[in-house]
């Protein structure tokens, strides 16, 4: 058996151990995502430990990729998550969550949850990292599903799809910039196509968001867990219920409620804008990253509206807040782990090299090599990126536009969110999607239905853009 044949069969085995250990053992998500990294790693031919090769040069061994993994993805996401759950927990309990549903379904409309949803997440993820907008949206889509009975399944994951199409497809965001660069794309032209190819995909999966918020409902109850059931109709409250509701409670002005989540979200904005236009301000650039933006809302949230509360009562709703949190950043720590396990054991460099062997069309090249890279590494941009590296040499050879291969790259990039991506372990975290079965069927399968969209929309577009 050679090499890249080991690596290929060491991922399968270990994401087929960890699915059956999840599915019909005892073993915690946790513990089964932290075995199918090992086990990956093992078959895979990676070292227990570090060793050092012939030429002197260090190999990375399976218990530091695993706690490299581990570190750098709870790095990036973990003061995130404990940031906006205690966000979250101070507009639940003040009721400016409520009052941001309201306000919401009044501007858009009843029944028009979903769509409003996912058309603020696609314009969200331009300027703001995809798995922080989750984590500031949750208390709006939560208030929204109780105070209208749909299910907070249907409503996250038509947010959380808009959310990822502009984050593959759209720059400024890193991954679609960097395929522009190294395929000599013009990145306004990059926008605009990625923009349009967007726009059918987002359609297609609000239709499968409201379809499987019937098939999975539940709703979040008052302590802070979620009620779960057959869904019926009576559940969902009519316009004239939902007027009754409002004129009832004694809710935090509209203002108030807001300034929470839109200073994070315009420090964030501003320090991209800047960013992309090459200007450095030290302290924009402190003040609009993600952490401390967050922050700046935590405190904002906790002054503006519960300055009158005693502090026992304000620390202990952001105490309950937190207490969800720790399963969260497990499990997602060792979906970065198990990411890279798989990244340092060489299996995208194996998958790029088989693809590149097949009889396809050109323009589904660099959208298989982007696919398998997300499926191997957990991660859009480096799935996007490794894409782009290895379509690059064959821009000369294909006849195919580089603005559709750059594109190609980016809707593989969307394919398959599972396992070792930490924004899907954020995600069910997040909203109370426990069962494996729920979590493929919502955040795995919408990425696969968009980009089989996204897939018929290049196969069309290579006939008149060469």
């Amino acid at each position: 058996m050679d090499e890249s044949t080991r690596m290929l069969l060491g991922l399968i085995i270990g994401i087929a151990i960890m699915i059956v250990l999840v599915s019909k053992t005892k073993v915690h998500t946790f513990i089964a995502l932290m075995v199918a990294a090992a086990i990956t790693g093992i078959i895979g031919g990676m070292p227990l430990v570090d060793a050092t090769n012939e030429a002197g040069e260090t190999i990375t061994g399976i218990v530091n990729a695993i706690q490299d993994g581990f570190g750098s993805t709870l790095k990036s996401t973990g003061i995130i998550i404990g940031l906006g759950v205690m966000m979250g927990g101070i507009l639940e309990e003040s009721g400016a969550a409520e009052q941001m549903a309201y306000s919401f379904i009044r501007a858009v409309g009843k029944k028009k949850e979903e769509w409003a949803l996912a058309i603020t997440g696609w314009f969200i993820a331009i300027p703001v990292f995809a798995d922080s907008a989750i984590v500031i949206f949750a208390p709006l889509c939560k208030a929204i599903s109780k105070v209208t009975g749909k299910s907070i399944v249907g409503l996250a994951l038509a947010m959380a799809a808009g959310l990822q199409l502009t984050h593959c497809l759209v720059p400024p965001t890193p991954g679609p910039t960097t395929a522009a660069s190294m395929l000599g794309v013009d990145v306004g032209q990059m926008i605009i196509c990625g923009s349009l190819i967007s726009i059918l995909m987002l359609v297609v999966a609000v239709f499968y968001c409201q379809w499987i918020g019937k098939k999975i409902y539940q709703v979040p109850k008052e302590d802070g867990g979620f009620d779960r059931k057959e869904f019926k109709k009576e559940y969902i409250k009519s316009m004239d219920e939902l007027e009754h509701l409002m004129g009832q409670k004694k809710l935090p002005g509209l203002g108030v409620s807001i300034a929470p989540i839109v200073v994070p979200l315009v420090l964030i904005l501003a320090n991209t804008i800047l960013d992309l236009a090459g200007i450095e301000i030290s302290i924009l650039a402190f003040l609009g990253s993600p952490i401390i933006a967050l922050a700046i809302g935590t405190l904002i949230a906790i002054y503006g509206l519960m300055a009158k509360d005693d502090n026992k009562k304000v620390l202990g709703v952001m105490d309950n807040a937190i207490k969800s949190t720790g399963i969260i950043m497990l499990i997602t720590g060792a979906g970065g782990a198990l990411g890279n396990v798989i990244k340092v054991s060489g299996v995208g460099t194996a998958l790029g090299e088989l693809v590149l062997k097949l009889p396809l069309p050109a323009v589904l090249i660099p959208f298989l090599i982007a696919a398998l890279m997300r499926i191997a590494l957990g991660s859009a941009t480096v799935a996007i990126t490794t894409a782009a590296s290895l379509s690059a040499p064959l821009l000369g050879a294909l006849s195919v536009s580089p603005l559709l291969m750059a594109v190609s790259c980016c809707v593989g990039a969307i394919s398959f969110s599972y396992f070792n991506d930490s924004g899907f372990w954020v995600w069910n975290g997040m909203f109370g999607v426990d069962d494996i079965k729920d979590q493929i069927k919502c955040k795995t399968a919408i990425s696969m239905i968009m980009s089989v969209v996204g897939v018929a929309e290049l196969l069309v577009l290579s006939i008149f853009m060469h």
